[in-house]
């Protein structure tokens, strides 16, 4: 059953109402035209909640724009949504087409810092967001009484004599929700062990994030990963306004797991529109993605709080291949990810949230 405008539908009501369900929802294919942004194919989604999103399939199937009743989810950096022709994997180059975004994975070999790993020079973050998903499809159909949308597709990075990892992704949601879903394969599709690893750089923006938001999660350890994010570290999890020349914090978290082994973590601006509060969580399992690394941004323009769930810290491949923390996938095998992105709208929601993430923290305590 769907929720739309306040009342519970079913198939047989709603298909009598309508004379195709686009005028409700659904998931429309479009090709950006304008700029370094030209030839992207992308993909449209409406649940029909309000809760929108915008998938690239030009740009490894990843999540650009979000809103929610007009109100941004994410952060959308200067760069636009750029063509993947314009990379430049060298050093510091992914980010000139750092879009922001919902979401931007980082992967598929290696992401983190710059770094030289068995004489092998690794650019910022990995390739996999600057790849072209192949076999793309996407549709909406009925299951009973849910109305499903849908897009997958197929990432594959490779290079002759080196790594041939394939990343398969379906992103879905269903009519009348706000939250969508996100599952990943990654398979070893050559004959020799590969290296591995996956960051989902999920970035929420204003006016998910203004002076006084928070990251709301069941916190036990938290480590800062060098001197500048020691300054203030008592107040990690709390964000101030845009300032001026403010440098970057990044905090490594190791978080509780509710009953089932799932993380949940959330960016909330409680005091939003008179203290009706907005904002978005996250939900993972932890034996896929055991590090959850805070991105602190709070400058000008580039005011972002990255929650970003990952494999690894993001020092470079090269530190976790010498700590032990690095993984090889053999040839033939594969490492599913399976993560939730939701609204939270209104104080009952968010109430709600804080609450649950209070007895998962206490369970562990």
């Amino acid at each position: 059953m769907a929720t739309l405008f306040g009342q519970e539908y079913g198939r047989d009501e709603l298909i009598k109402r309508v004379g195709d369900m686009s005028q409700l929802a659904g998931v429309k294919a479009i090709e950006l035209t304008d700029g370094n942004e030209r030839g992207v194919r992308a993909a449209e989604f409406r649940t029909g909640s309000g809760f929108n999103f915008t998938v690239l399939a030009d740009r490894g199937l990843d999540i650009s724009a979000a809103d929610y009743c007009g109100q941004s989810l994410c952060w959308r950096s200067c760069t636009g949504d750029t063509h993947p022709a314009y990379y430049e994997p060298e050093g510091l180059g992914w980010l000139r087409s750092f879009y922001g975004g919902l979401l931007t994975t980082c992967g598929l070999s290696y992401f983190g810092a710059p770094d030289v790993d068995q004489e092998q020079e690794l650019g910022l973050h990995g390739r996999a967001a600057n790849l072209a998903a192949k076999n793309v499809s996407f549709d909406s159909e009925w299951d009973g009484d849910d109305y499903v949308m849908w897009i997958q597709g197929k990432v594959r990075e490779a290079a002759v004599f080196q790594e041939n990892l394939v990343l398969t992704r379906k992103i879905w949601t269903r009519l009348g929700e706000k939250r969508l879903f996100i599952d990943d394969v990654v398979e070893n599709a050559g004959f020799a062990s590969a290296e591995h690893m996956m960051l989902y750089h999920i970035n929420g923006g204003f006016p998910a994030i203004d002076e006084g938001s928070e990251i709301v999660a069941p916190f036990l350890k938290t480590e800062p990963r060098n001197d500048e994010a020691r300054i203030g570290l008592e107040k990690f999890f709390l964000f101030q306004g845009p300032t001026p020349k403010f440098q970057e914090r990044v905090y490594y978290h190791d978080v509780a797991v509710d009953e089932q082994g799932y993380v949940m973590s959330a960016l909330i601006n409680a005091g939003f529109h008179d203290g009706q509060g907005f904002g978005f969580y996250i939900k993972y399992r932890k034996e896929q993605l055991p590090v959850l690394i805070e991105w602190k941004m709070n400058g000008e323009g580039t005011y972002v709080v990255g929650m970003e769930p990952g494999t690894n810290t993001a020092d470079g491949r090269s530190l976790e291949r010498q700590e032990g923390r690095l993984i090889m996938l053999e040839p033939g095998e594969s490492r599913f990810y399976n993560l939730e992105i939701g609204v939270l709208s209104g104080q009952e929601e968010i109430a709600e949230f804080t609450e649950t993430v209070k007895q998962i923290k206490a369970r562990n305590a």
